[in-house]
């Protein structure tokens, strides 16, 4: 087993690797040799001060674990560096963060006289860290599915671990797509309407009314707050693909429509793919459309919301104006 450094700074947005490293360290000493602190409660001062304490069990060892030290000031971090100019022997001291700056003090104090533990995930590798997270549990899902499932959670990955764990049980090694994710996940905050769009998008009607349903049944709040919140997304949506749909005319791509329209590459492939379903004309209409159903869930019409956003829901898909 290799020898323990004096001390660690473990940090990153990949929460679950983050507090599986702490785990390690702290099961390498007795339950009793080690100590918890909580920097918003704790300065730098007296986590060393702890650490020079020693104690009944320092014969095996000790650890002082101090989480929340992104809360730390200056003052905090030189106590600290200054401590490892002469480290309390057989003991460590283990900071962790949610998230730090690579110059900072206290990464570089620690850098230089223990280890620095980052663990982190960029925004882009999520979809894969995700797949890569179901395979070790025999899981397959596709980059769709992935991602599908980081609309429905978001990007925080303890949640998103959690999800993952829950998956994998109920797959028990079977393949997952979109389908499944539905059923089995509960959104996070806002609605996730990718089963709704991506109906729209191939001209779907029937797949559409199924996910309109569905978000329905899961949503809680009032049904007149679903409906409006929905009839904006799709707004945006289609307002999105209307504008790769003229750059698409300008001979521009994917690309190019990520960075004019400041949207994900992911979703601004898939914008492109369904603007490439759509005329012109049919944009314009279902902008149209659009702005009649808003009227309509704003008191324009006797008819039900429901069913006023059933009736725009068949006429977008198919393409044509009420």
């Amino acid at each position: 087993m290799a020898e323990l450094k004096s001390a660690y700074l473990i940090f990153g947005t990949n929460r679950p690797r983050v507090e599986l490293a702490v785990r390690r360290l702290r099961d390498r000493f007795a339950p009793e040799a080690v100590e918890r602190l909580q920097a918003s409660e704790t300065s730098g001062e007296e986590a060393v001060a702890a650490c020079n304490a020693g104690g009944l069990f320092a014969s095996g060892g000790r650890a002082v674990i101090v989480a929340g030290v992104e809360r730390w000031k200056a003052a905090d971090g030189k106590a600290v560096s200054a401590y490892l100019d002469n480290p309390a022997p057989d003991t460590i001291l283990a900071m962790v963060a949610d998230q730090l700056r690579r110059d900072s003090a206290l990464v570089k104090a620690v850098g230089k006289r223990g280890q620095v533990l980052a663990y982190d995930v960029a925004k882009r590798e999520l979809p894969e860290w995700v797949r890569a997270q179901l395979r070790e549990r025999g899981v397959e899902v596709s980059p769709g599915t992935a991602r599908a499932l980081i609309e429905l959670v978001g990007e925080e990955m303890r949640e998103l671990a959690c999800e993952i764990d829950k998956l994998a049980t109920w797959a028990d090694g079977e393949k997952i797509d979109k389908k499944e994710l539905e059923l089995l996940v509960c959104p996070r905050g806002e609605v996730a309407p990718f089963g709704l769009t991506d109906a729209w998008g191939r001209h779907d009607a029937a797949g559409a009314l199924a996910a309109y349903e569905l978000l329905l049944e899961r949503a809680s709040e009032v049904r007149s707050s679903v409906l409006t919140r929905l009839a904006a997304l799709l707004s945006a949506h289609i307002g999105k693909v209307s504008a790769c749909h003229r750059l698409l005319q300008q001979g521009l791509g994917a690309r190019e429509a990520a960075t004019r329209l400041t949207m994900h590459p992911y979703a601004a492939e898939k914008a492109v793919a369904q603007a490439r379903n759509f005329s012109e004309i049919e944009l314009r209409r279902a902008t149209v459309r659009l702005a009649a159903l808003d009227l309509a869930l704003k008191g324009g019409s006797r008819l039900p919301a429901e069913l006023e956003f059933e009736w725009a829901l068949i006429d977008l898909t198919k393409g044509l104006s009420r």
